[in-house]
């Protein structure tokens, strides 16, 4: 059974350009009540005023910017019906990588989504339902060469969406998480040449990737992947991950040959 959109209130982060941005036009041309939130307050204020959403500047890297994001959405929408955690950073490096750095992404990419979900689960299990959009990408599923940190935290995004899943689908709590590969975003274009060796060619828009999410959200599937075939990637991993580590060591050995 797909999510309603029309009159759901709905809160994005991440919301002020790329993927967040084409959720919250394609959630709005649905008749969805946003509240879209980022840290760049004058890009989310532009999207916000494009599609009559409410704007609200906030680091979701915080848990007094998440607290601070979901009082304000309850106090302009009432119920939060679905809560897409999709700001993320994906810092290139590797065990060089700073702490601070490190720190960053954990906050970023897996703590929000943790500190998130501790707020709406209460009303949420009172209510019987809820949905949490996790935007996790196929790093999480696979990992991201060229960043440890974005691998990594990528994978702890996902383990905490399938424990949410896991836990509490019984009690009317829908979580799913969003694992494409290369979207033609900002992220992407700071992936390194790299990067844009290994996803350029099958990248897709942010505008495609929403409509898939309208397709699939509320579905029968835990995870939607815009790229189809990162289901058989990650079930290459699973069965012969000597064989998937011996690609993936492939690939790294193309890049570097490549920029040598």
């Amino acid at each position: 059974m797909s999510f309603e959109l029309s009159g759901a209130g709905v809160v994005i982060t991440g919301a002020g350009n790329g993927i967040g941005a084409a959720l919250a036009r394609r959630f709005a041309a649905e008749g969805a009540r946003l509240v879209l939130s980022d840290l760049d307050g004058d890009a989310v204020k532009a999207v916000a005023d494009e599609v009559g959403a409410v704007a609200v500047t906030a680091n979701a890297a915080s848990e007094d910017g998440i607290t601070q994001l979901i009082a304000a959405a309850r106090e302009t929408l009432g119920e939060i019906d679905l809560f897409c955690a999709n700001a993320g950073t994906a810092p290139n490096g590797g065990p060089d990588t700073p702490e601070d750095v490190w720190a960053r992404a954990w906050d970023v990419n897996v703590m929000s989504h943790v500190r998130a979900s501790k707020l709406l689960l209460p009303e949420w299990l009172e209510r019987g339902k809820g949905h949490f959009l996790a935007t996790v990408s196929a790093a999480g599923l696979l990992t991201s060469l060229g960043s440890a940190p974005y691998a990594v935290t990528k994978h702890g995004a996902l383990a905490y969406a399938e424990w949410l899943s896991a836990t509490y689908r019984h009690r009317g709590i829908t979580v799913q998480a969003l694992c494409p590969q290369g979207v033609r975003t900002n992220m992407l274009e700071n992936s390194g040449p790299g990067g844009k060796l290994l996803m350029d060619a099958s990248a897709i828009t942010p505008e495609q990737l929403a409509d898939d999410v309208v397709k699939s959200l509320g579905g029968e599937h835990f995870l939607i992947l815009p790229h189809p075939e990162v289901a058989e990637y990650y079930v290459n991993r699973a069965t012969n991950p000597d064989r998937w580590l011996g690609g993936m060591n492939k690939l790294q050995r193309k890049v570097e040959q490549a920029f040598e």
